[in-house]
């Protein structure tokens, strides 16, 4: 690669790094102030021990310097019982403090813990494909492609799986990130507090098309959500399973569409589509076979027992 070729490389991923530090550092949703908070406390608690390390390091270089002949010279001193405190204890209680925070952080930040409010959350289904976001509302009967709309203070329960290779579902301004995988349901519980026009992204490598697989997300107000609503429904578009079948091939940049209605049974066929891959649920799925065989057999013995 030429200087200037490397160069511009360099300079491109480093604003793009910047750009989404940025929005971590400015998030719109409070779990993701949460988790901002949590990187602020954790940073500064560490920066305790660095940075009087730092300090330390040039200060005795400059102190103890060869040609300094006031310093003192102690080539016999071994230890000190008030260093050793410092440097054992003050770490000690930093790592104490962290795993106190932790603690208490990853049960609050439980993707799965739902977001206590007084509004009753908004339900919507996930299916990341390739190489795609396909996002329905069961409670309202639509569906989208690479648009995610959201109604501002309102608590949003993400229910998502894939129906393609792994990888990880990702509203950087909201907070928050959780795989999407084939055969499996994952759980994310999210809230915009507020509104904007929000990049959410595919954040885990999964082929050619990874770098395209983003949607926009919008945080609205009641009243704009519902007009957002009427205008997914006005698209005169269904989505049934013919129709996803043909949607869930691979493309690159696809644009936004809307579906103006959906199958209910959509998103749980994509999951259980791919039932083989849990061996414990295909064992249970065949036992209640079973049992259903030998409730069914032991109806029949009766009758014909009766008729006797």
């Amino acid at each position: 690669m030429p200087i200037k070729k490397r160069h511009l490389f360099l300079m491109t991923t480093a604003t793009t790094l910047y750009g989404c530090n940025a929005v971590l550092l400015h998030p719109k949703g409070q779990i993701a102030i949460d988790e901002r908070n949590l990187i602020f406390l954790a940073t500064g608690l560490m920066l305790i021990v660095v940075l009087p390390v730092i300090v330390m390091m040039f200060w005795f270089a400059y102190r103890f310097r060869a040609s300094n002949k006031t310093a003192p010279y102690a080539p016999r001193w071994a230890s000190s019982h008030r260093i050793e405190a410092v440097v054992w204890g003050v770490p000690l209680l930093i790592i104490l403090i962290l795993g106190a925070v932790t603690w208490r952080t990853t049960h609050s930040l439980d993707p799965y813990k739902p977001i206590e409010s007084q509004t009753a959350p908004l339900n919507v289904q996930v299916v990341a494909t390739d190489w795609k976001w396909l996002f329905i509302y069961p409670d309202l009967g639509i569906a989208t492609v690479n648009e995610l709309a959201l109604p501002v203070n309102t608590p949003v329960s993400f229910t998502i799986t894939s129906d393609a290779a792994m990888t990880s579902f990702f509203i950087p301004a909201l907070g928050g990130q959780i795989y999407a995988m084939a055969g499996m349901q994952t759980r994310l519980h999210l809230i915009a507090n507020e509104t904007g026009q929000f990049l959410g992204i595919a954040a885990n490598y999964n082929g050619p098309g990874f770098s395209d697989m983003h949607f926009t997300t919008y945080s609205t107000l009641p009243s704009e959500f519902q007009a957002w609503i009427a205008k997914v429904k006005s698209a005169d578009r269904p989505l049934d399973h013919t129709q996803y079948s043909l949607l869930a091939r691979p493309s690159i940049a696809h644009p936004v569409t809307y579906y103006s209605s959906v199958d209910a049974k959509l998103f749980q066929s994509i999951v259980d589509k791919y039932e083989g891959m849990n061996p414990a649920r295909g064992r249970q799925g065949e036992a209640a076979e079973m049992r259903a065989i030998r409730i069914n057999d032991r109806s029949h013995q009766d009758m014909m027992s009766k008729e006797q």
